[in-house]
């Protein structure tokens, strides 16, 4: 059996993967998979820490169903704005967007 320490580790690192993607890309495609790769991390997390637990209740399952559908939810409404800012600017990269600002 795969002790809970590795289940921790691996988590860590593809966190720290998907938050290095967020802060070192310039592309929104980009950017929103590393925001992907971080809740898929929360999801290791949260059925290791299930499996491992002594309740035997689906709370960590129950969690991890919602943080799947929060991110189907994220990734189309990411992606329906950046093809709308793609339509109206013809670029993707987050430093030339300044709509916003006057």
């Amino acid at each position: 059996m795969v002790p809970l320490s590795w289940y921790l580790i691996f988590s860590a690192i593809l966190f720290s993967i998907g938050l290095f993607g967020v802060l070192s890309r310039r592309n929104l495609v980009a950017i929103l998979l590393g925001i992907e790769l971080m809740l898929n991390s929360v999801n290791v997390n949260l059925a290791a820490f299930w499996r491992y637990g002594t309740v035997t209740n689906i709370t960590g399952q129950v969690f991890a169903i919602i943080v799947f559908a929060v991110a189907a939810a994220e990734v189309s409404v990411g992606l329906a704005l950046v093809i709308s800012v793609y339509r109206k600017r013809n670029t993707v990269i987050a430093d030339e967007i300044d709509m916003l600002k006057f």
